[in-house]
């Protein structure tokens, strides 16, 4: 992995930041307010709080997961994917220290208007949600060092994100929400599979036991596909349950491009 002195201290913390997983914090945020305007409890500034958090959260774990993956020795010269700051050398450790500082201590102010509004469960939430954002490759047991960080991504960015932007707007919680959060949490548990994957190889030379490296590649390979139905047969419950009508079923149209992916991911 070459030192790249060339690129501006601006666009290593955004290449830190890795924007590219960003939709994967926005989306179940998006489905939490949008089950909250079908039942009539749409709030927009705590939707925006919501969203507002779960950046920032997002971006929190993935500047601690470069961290803690450049010190566990995970991000080697060998390592295939897009470049790391603090492997690359763009960013100090010291400097990436005080940035995830810094981006947890904004995410628990937003926290805060957050905890105002939806009361102790809100409470509880955040405090899981920050802990585990830390724990995900961080501390004494780190989530992704030992075959927990899909359950980690399925909870929070499933369960945790779509159940509480629904929350904080409706004070409640409902099955169809529920079920919404199981779609979500799967699909994007299933971004985690192909990434983790990809480093297979370098995760377990490092020691990283990811659930990739625990199933091994064909095992990986059959949790993406059984993540996708799942997420899949979530619109087909609503339908049938009633919660909605026929036009839930229109994810579904996506389906080819689901199959031509899962068959990419066994070539």
């Amino acid at each position: 992995m070459a030192i790249s002195p060339e690129i501006a201290p601006w666009r290593a913390w955004v290449m830190a930041a890795r924007p590219k997983t960003l939709p994967a914090a926005v989306a179940p945020v998006i489905v939490g307010s949008a089950l909250a305007g079908a039942d009539g409890a749409f709030a927009p500034l705590p939707a925006l709080a919501a969203l507002t958090g779960a950046l920032l959260l997002q971006i929190g774990v993935n500047l601690a997961n470069d961290y803690a993956d450049y010190v566990r020795g995970a991000d080697t010269p060998d390592r295939q994917g897009p470049l790391r700051a603090a492997a690359s050398g763009l960013i100090s450790l010291t400097d990436l220290r005080r940035g995830i500082v810094l981006v947890f201590a904004l995410a628990a102010g937003v926290g805060l208007y957050l905890i105002a509004v939806g009361g102790w469960p809100i409470l509880v939430l955040g405090v899981a949600a920050i802990l585990a954002a830390l724990a995900y490759t961080g501390g004494p047991f780190p989530l992704g060092y030992h075959g927990l960080g899909d359950l980690f991504v399925f909870l929070f960015f499933g369960l945790a994100a779509v159940g509480g932007t629904y929350y904080v707007q409706a004070l409640t919680l409902t099955a169809p929400v529920l079920a919404a959060a199981v779609a979500l949490g799967a699909l994007i548990t299933a971004i985690l599979v192909v990434n983790n994957l990809r480093d297979i190889e370098t995760d377990a030379q490092a020691g990283k036991r990811t659930l990739a490296v625990m199933l091994g590649p064909t095992g990986a390979r059959l949790e993406y596909a059984a993540l996708l139905v799942l997420a899949y047969a979530v619109p087909l419950l609503f339908w049938l349950l009633d919660w909605a009508s026929a036009w839930a079923l229109l994810p579904w149209l996506t389906l080819p491009l689901a199959l031509r992916l899962t068959r990419t991911l066994y070539t």
